[in-house]
This record gives C-alpha cells, sequence and structure tokens, in this order.
C-alpha cells in the first residue's frame, strides 16, 4: 500500500509525542523516525508573537504536492507535515515534519528534504509582534532557505 502523507494547517498547537506515536500505529516496518519541530524564539526578549498567515486551500495543497514527492522519492512508511497559523508565541511549535522509514537514510533526506522545501515555498508569511507593542514587521525570506531547497532539485 501506497503512504499517504497527513498535511495539516491549524491554529492550535500540537504534541510531538502523540504525532510520533500515531504515525506509528499498526506498522510494525517502521524502524526509523525522523523529526524536525520548528520552535518560535523569543528573539532575544523582543518578540511577543510571531503572527503566521497562508492561504487556505492553496498552504496545503503546495505542502502535499512536496509531500508527495517525497514519498514517490524515498521509501518510507509514513510522512506527516504540520504548520500552524495564527499568532504563536516563543517557545511554542510552528512547524512539524516526521518521516519513517525501514531505514534511517531514508527518513533523515525525506524529513530534511520537505522541511527545505516547506522553508522556501510554502505560500506562508510572518509578521512580528513586538514586546514593546510595536510590530516588527514582516519577516522576509531568506536566500539560504533556497538555496538549501536548490541542492534537491535535479
Amino acid at each position: 500500500m501506497a503512504v499517504v502523507p497527513v498535511v495539516r494547517i491549524q491554529a492550535q498547537n500540537f504534541d510531538v509525542a502523540a504525532e510520533i506515536d500515531g504515525l506509528r500505529q499498526g506498522n510494525a516496518d517502521i524502524g526509523a523516525i525522523v523529526t524536525f519541530s520548528g520552535i518560535c524564539r523569543d528573539e532575544a526578549g523582543t518578540l511577543a508573537a510571531l503572527e503566521l498567515e497562508h492561504y487556505p486551500g492553496m498552504a496545503e495543497a503546495e505542502i502535499g504536492r512536496i509531500a508527495l514527492q517525497a514519498v514517490e522519492r524515498w521509501p518510507l512508511e509514513g510522512l506527516v507535515a504540520i504548520h500552524r497559523h495564527g499568532k504563536v508565541r516563543p517557545g511554542e511549535n510552528i512547524v512539524l515534519v516526521v518521516a519513517a522509514s525501514k531505514h534511517r537514510r531514508a527518513a533523515f533526506e525525506a524529513a530534511e528534504f520537505l522541511m527545505d522545501y516547506l522553508k522556501s515555498s510554502a505560500p506562508f508569511w510572518k509578521k512580528e509582534h513586538l514586546v514593546d507593542g510595536g510590530e516588527g514587521g514582516w519577516v522576509d525570506a531568506r536566500i539560504s532557505d533556497d538555496v538549501a531547497a536548490q541542492r534537491w532539485r535535479k
């Protein structure tokens, strides 16, 4: 049976351990699970919240497209991608990628591939809200994220 990636865009926080357990349920062939958790930083105490905006429907479709590429490219047993939207406070989860496979290399590479594309291609915009009550503005995309994603292109 082909792996169907789980992709969710949600406002509420998620439980990393519960997501891993859910992926493992009923699959004794999993020998490796690699996770990446992106967490909101406080930017040296200046950030009150990071507001994440997205185009509903478009964000899920783009992440789903990338996740399907990952399951076609590597022999995975499961793949989960969760990205939050709305206001996220420092210390809270923003994004989770869980890749499961029989062997570690496929899980590592698939998780890294998906995260590189999430950072460079997924339609999300980030706005900073500062502790002093001001707005830090919109966060610009980083060239380094585009460079990281380039290495996966054939």
